[in-house]
């Protein structure tokens, strides 16, 4: 009763003070989100319901703490509260902690409030994983992470950031999300022209695109999305580093197909990420006829383009502001000693062939 009492009479800051140490203990809590994804973690499947009967209860602490009534039950928080304190926390720790506890903290942590956003990209940048790693369980796993923050946020999602999706997420979110307006899906080796189409047609509000490294999207997701998406401000579509023979890429067929498509659709660009694209001094010139607001020009690596094409296709952006060279000063012969070795090899072998002819 005592306690009770020394509870509805604490001053106001108490709530804060009790937000601040939830706050504090998640955020220096130990579970990460890579656990979570590694295959050997089994406790909460992502999409279907969560068992956390296996959470053991803990008592209130006894002695002097208690007796000051510096203790405070967790399981009080109303519903509101309890929203308000966890979107302090990070995603990875919202997954991994809070989740966890009881079923009325899993219910909080489901609600649309918290799930407007789902970034996934600062854990892949500081994997040490190369970018071209895939595997078709952590794939699945993605998925169902996806798939489940598209469930919880009611429609409300605006901003996807992963890798390593599959076409069944993104038309689930092209049907359930049509506020998106930030998609980055880089490196997504099962992402096709299907989904794309889908997420063009209800997805309407995109205003940034990032599709590097997706090689099965090709020109015309890119004209659906133009068409569809007139407030479309970023565009990222890089590729792999062909220069780098130890690369096994597989690159467009035709980069300057999609340059047509991005010049004749996508009028109000503001920046443009074509790194490493094999499109030649005409495709250039497709986009900077077609994108007068382009402000940002990032070209490292397009080999295909001299200094001169560069310099006359840009001379009409009147707004550009940075621009990267495609750095000719790439050491080519590293990057494409196998290719020219190849070349000189196939030259030998025809002139061999015609030479035998001949005589």
């Amino acid at each position: 009763m005592a306690r009770r009492q020394s509870s509805s009479s604490r001053s106001p800051r108490s709530g804060d003070q009790l937000e601040g140490a939830f706050c504090n203990y998640f955020s220096t809590s130990s579970g990460l989100l890579s656990i979570f994804l590694s295959s050997h973690f089994t406790t909460i499947v992502p999409h279907s319901p969560m068992d956390v009967r296996h959470v053991p209860e803990q008592s209130p602490p006894t002695g002097s703490s208690a007796d000051s009534g510096s203790y405070r039950d967790w399981a009080e928080l109303t519903h509101d509260c309890l929203t308000n304190v966890l979107s302090r926390l990070t995603m990875e720790q919202l997954w991994t902690g809070p989740m966890l506890v009881c079923k009325p903290w899993l219910r909080a942590c489901k609600d649309p409030c918290l799930h407007s956003t789902f970034d996934l990209e600062t854990r892949f940048e500081s994997s040490p994983m190369p970018i071209r790693w895939w595997s078709p369980e952590f794939q699945r796993r993605v998925d169902a992470m996806l798939r489940s923050v598209v469930g919880w946020s009611g429609g409300g999602l605006t901003v996807i950031r992963t890798r390593h999706c599959s076409d069944r997420a993104l038309n689930l979110v092209a049907e359930r999300c049509p506020s998106l307006q930030v998609l980055s899906i880089k490196s997504c080796p099962k992402v096709t022209d299907e989904s794309m189409a889908r997420i063009a047609s209800h997805c309407t509000n995109l205003r940034e695109l990032d599709i590097s490294y997706c090689d099965e999207v090709s020109h015309e997701s890119l004209v659906l999305i133009g068409r569809n998406c007139p407030n479309l401000k970023v565009l990222k579509r890089n590729m792999m580093e062909w220069l780098d023979p130890s690369e096994d890429v597989t690159c467009p067929e035709d980069c300057d197909s999609e340059a047509a498509a991005i010049g004749k659709f996508m009028p109000r660009l503001e920046h443009l990420e074509i790194r490493f694209s094999m499109l030649t001094a005409k495709g250039l010139t497709s986009i900077c006829d077609g994108c007068l607001d382009l402000m940002h020009l990032d070209l490292l690596g397009c080999a295909y383009l001299t200094r001169r094409d560069i310099v006359d296709a840009t001379s009409k952006l009147k707004n550009l502001k940075d621009k990267v060279q495609p750095n000719f000063y790439i050491p080519r012969s590293v990057f494409r000693a196998e290719m020219y070795e190849r070349l000189e090899t196939d030259v030998l072998r025809i002139w061999s062939g015609k030479a035998g002819s001949s005589c």
